[in-house]
């Protein structure tokens, strides 16, 4: 049940989510996309709260009820059934909303570039990227998220040597931030003569995706070059110069190269390229302020070495192992994860993550 407290605090939080909605219809809202971003950010976040403060309130108003009830011998038993039932359901209410005003990353709700590299192994890393890549797809695709390719370099046997693509939906960072890392493979690859198990690994980059206001980018300190589209396509691919590459700071130490053939219009791709740069410029900015956490984006995806891992699909043993998880909580079954079912990995992190957020605040409180 919630506590007198906690109550008042969702109460609060209720009319704070009525004001974002009112001012959300605001015309002049609207017009200031920074404002916009950031309200409906906040309405996000808010709005399972509220949905689950409001289901609280109505239990306890049908339990109020209810107990009218229980002074009839004919109804007795269904009413203290029915009470049951309300409150094992108002104990799960709390458990969740205890969970979700946890302090929360304040990237969660953003939209994420994804970046997958080849590491170590050759082509069998650069397959192995092809492989992880379309897990993502599946994965996203089934749980309403789109993905969309923003640049891609094919290696020598399809795989890739390095792949880029926006994922766009609520919570796509907070969804797939457990990603990042080095992921190693084992298994035989195709061009093994011998049958030996080989080891390649594959590095993943999530980044949340800069929202107007996160960065201040210098328009005249980008470079842009516009050249025909690379790469396998439909009808038209290599007639246009639809290609668009940006660069900030060419020829500088500060410099970030970005490339986005997307699409087959050269403004859609230009606005996507300045995209990602703002984005990569945020997650620099990021790591120069926070110094607990610096080169935040190069301890996510290591060196690509063998020995670094976050996780590791065993083909012979049928297994995919996340090194962040305890006990045999670690283990999954490798034909369902490389059919897109992430979802338990995910959860599992999630729940991780979590729990040492609530042992923190109470280690803080005591």
């Amino acid at each position: 049940m919630l506590s007198p407290s906690l109550s008042a605090r969702l109460s609060d939080l209720s009319h704070e989510y009525d004001l974002t909605l009112r001012r959300l219809a605001d015309p002049a809202v609207l017009a200031d996309s920074s404002v916009l971003v950031r309200l409906t950010r906040r309405q996000r976040e808010l709005e399972p709260i509220t949905a689950l403060y409001f289901e609280d309130r109505a239990l306890a108003e049908g339990e109020a009820q209810v107990r009218e009830l229980l002074s009839d011998p004919e109804m007795r038993e269904l009413a203290e059934q029915e009470l049951r039932s309300s409150q094992v359901r108002r104990e799960l209410i709390a458990s969740e909303l205890e969970v979700l005003l946890l302090p929360s990353d304040p990237d969660d709700t953003k939209d994420v570039i994804l970046e997958i590299r080849a590491g170590a192994g050759g082509d069998e890393a650069g397959l192995f990227a092809a492989d992880l890549l379309r897990v993502y797809e599946r994965y996203l695709a089934e749980h309403g998220y789109r993905l969309s390719i923003l640049d891609e370099n094919m290696s020598s046997l399809g795989g890739f040597s390095k792949v880029m693509a926006e994922v766009k939906g609520n919570y796509a960072y907070r969804t797939l931030k457990f990603e990042r890392g080095v992921h190693r493979v084992q298994r035989i690859p195709a061009t093994e003569t011998q049958g030996r198990i080989h080891t390649s690994t594959v590095t993943v980059a999530v980044l949340p995706v800069a929202e107007p206001g996160d960065v201040q980018l210098d328009l005249s300190e980008v470079r842009i070059d516009v050249y025909r589209s690379q790469g396998a396509g439909g009808q038209g691919v290599n007639t246009t110069d639809s290609a668009v590459r940006a660069v900030y700071r060419a020829g500088t130490p500060d410099e970030i190269l970005v490339v986005c053939q997307e699409t087959r219009s050269q403004i859609k791709n230009r606005e996507k390229a300045i995209e990602v740069l703002r984005t990569r410029l945020a997650e620099r900015e990021r790591e120069a302020f926070d110094a607990a956490q610096s080169e935040r984006r190069a301890s996510q995806i290591g060196t690509g070495e063998r020995s670094e891992k976050v996780r590791t699909y065993n083909y012979p043993q049928n297994r995919v192992t996340d090194h962040r998880l305890p006990g045999e909580d670690k283990n999954f079954d490798l034909g369902s994860v490389m059919s897109g079912h992430l979802g338990g990995v995910i959860e599992a992190l999630t729940r991780l993550e979590r729990e040492a957020l609530l042992a923190s605040m109470t280690d803080g409180a005591a």
